[in-house]
């Protein structure tokens, strides 16, 4: 989803334009699952797992209530949608006293995309669900600006553009059309940085740069800084375009974002170069240049200071654990193959019919 990436031209490395709130959900390389839909009849409730980075969904049908341990029991109405940060276990019901059932199993007996309570012709409710998956190494670029617990009222202007993606999301749950997994993360992903978006124009104090970019002074200068992070920017320049003194500019930065305009630049500069070293995809001397550095050893200098070890030993570090991924997976594929092989040669007659069902 980012529009922020390195790009080599000849011997020249910048930075394109891009958005800071595409930059960093790129950065957080989101992966999602679209759960079945949840259809149910009265009375039910299910109970969730704990779970590290964000769940999203909508009351499509019906009102329920969505408890989150440690938190008070939410009541959504029809076309509500959540979002939830890091949820220790939950429960979605259709009261608050329904004993609930285990959703691991619920949804694992789904069929079609659908997991049914009860019977159809008595159903009450629908949810749909998705969950998204981050980079562990820049989740906190998000999570910690984040409530644990985010209600999106039906009411909400934005949330009513959601609607239509939600829509859209319960249609492909529920077909087998090609591309579908494809569709599902799109439109997971669509959903999600709409209720974002929702969320910061229902607050009246977003934390951190997320509600810092609905403020015109501050978000134009988080906007310059992002689009061309090669940019050996000053305070003066910042609160310039900001159209604020340099001391109002910077106490008020510091107040929106939590932290001084250029301590958050080298922050951003710093996640961009730990991604791509991560993904060993420019060397370290261009890195340098494209993160705006005159050398390598400045460029090495920032970086010790923030992530704690040096560019090359962050470079060494990730290499050894991708080999140690793939070897780690060309071994459960050895194993996962052996398996099969015994399963063939002992009972022929049930792999056939196994590679039938896995074609079809």
């Amino acid at each position: 989803m980012s529009s922020t990436v390195l790009h080599q031209s000849s011997s020249v490395l910048t930075i394109a334009p891009s958005d800071p709130v595409a930059d960093r959900i790129g950065l957080l390389r989101p992966r999602t699952e679209s759960h079945p839909g949840l259809h149910a009849a009265a009375p039910w409730a299910v109970q969730f797992d704990a779970f590290d980075f964000v769940k999203i969904g909508c009351a499509v049908r019906g009102a329920c209530w969505l408890v989150v341990e440690g938190h008070e029991p939410l009541h959504l109405k029809e076309g509500d949608f959540y979002l939830l940060k890091s949820p220790g276990p939950h429960i979605l019901s259709s009261s608050p006293t329904a004993t609930p059932r285990p959703g691991r199993e619920l949804f694992e007996s789904a069929s079609q995309g659908v997991a049914r309570i009860g019977a159809e012709a008595d159903e009450a409710n629908y949810v749909c669900m998705a969950s998204l998956w981050f980079d562990e190494a820049n989740a906190p670029l998000l999570l910690e600006i984040l409530p644990s617990v985010v209600h999106l009222p039906a009411t909400n202007p934005l949330i009513r553009q959601v609607a239509y993606v939600t829509e859209l999301l319960g249609l492909e749950v529920e077909s087998r059309a090609v591309g579908r997994p494809l569709v599902l993360d799109h439109l997971a992903q669509i959903m999600f940085v709409q209720m974002l978006r929702a969320h910061v124009a229902q607050t009246d104090q977003p934390t951190g740069w997320l509600g810092a970019l609905s403020h015109d002074g501050i978000g134009a200068a988080l906007r310059a800084m992002h689009a061309d992070v090669a940019h050996r920017w000053t305070l003066r320049e910042l609160a310039a375009i900001s159209h604020l003194s340099r001391s109002a500019f910077a106490a008020k930065f510091k107040r929106e974002v939590g932290v001084a305009p250029l301590e958050y630049l080298i922050q951003w500069r710093m996640s961009l170069a730990r991604d791509a070293l991560r993904r060993d995809t420019r060397s370290i001397s261009e890195l340098a240049f494209a993160t705006g550095y005159e050398s390598e050893s400045a460029f090495s200098t920032a970086f010790r200071r923030v992530v704690g070890v040096s560019p090359r030993q962050f470079r060494d570090g990730a290499r050894r654990a991708a080999g140690a991924l793939i070897e780690h997976e060309s071994h459960s594929t050895s194993y996962q193959v052996s398996e099969q092989s015994a399963s063939t040669s002992e009972f022929p007659e049930a792999a056939s019919q196994q590679t039938m069902e896995r074609v079809g």
